[in-house]
């Protein structure tokens, strides 16, 4: 079941994103954060994008949510995206279906476009895009340090409607 985060998720959040800030480079956050922020981080993410979980037999198998890409007025049609997945919801189509509903939610919101980072290499990060509509149209090669080395970030966007508000 895909519906919106809840304060109460926030735990679960955290601890399906803490081993990917403490064990990779996925993100480029250095510290976990933990359940009050990710709390702040769901309620920011709704009032004017989307924060979705996954949940099957009342556990959390992932989360998708969006945000502002950038402050200036001209990118507000335009939203950035993540999603993040437990281990043992990889490979399941989980990821699709979080991001789709997400991607349903945004167009819904009047957003033209939606855009994501994702470090290189993360194949299954890059089908996922893919699988969904997003094409690969550029990439930093040393953006971030983490682990005492240089990493880059490709990046991806998907057109979601023509039809939206001017900023």
């Amino acid at each position: 079941m895909i519906r919106d985060a809840t304060p109460e998720d926030a735990a679960a959040c955290a601890a399906i994103y803490a081993p990917y800030v403490r064990e990779t480079a996925v993100t480029f956050e250095t510290e976990p954060p933990d359940a009050a922020e990710l709390a702040a981080r769901i309620a920011a993410a709704q009032r004017e994008h989307a924060w979705l979980v996954a949940e099957r037999d009342g556990a959390l198998l992932g989360y998708a949510y969006a945000g502002s890409f950038r402050g200036r007025r001209a990118y507000s049609r335009t939203a950035e995206t993540s999603v993040y997945l437990a281990p043992l919801a990889t490979g399941q189509g989980v990821g699709r279906a979080l991001y789709t509903a997400l991607l349903d939610r945004l167009r819904d919101l009047g957003y033209g476009t939606a855009v994501a980072g994702m470090t290189p290499p993360n194949p299954g990060s890059a089908a996922l895009h893919r699988s969904v509509g997003f094409t690969q149209v550029g990439a930093f090669t040393r953006v971030g340090r983490k682990f005492g080395r240089w990493h880059g970030c490709d990046w991806w966007e998907m057109a979601l409607r023509e039809d939206v508000r001017e900023p």
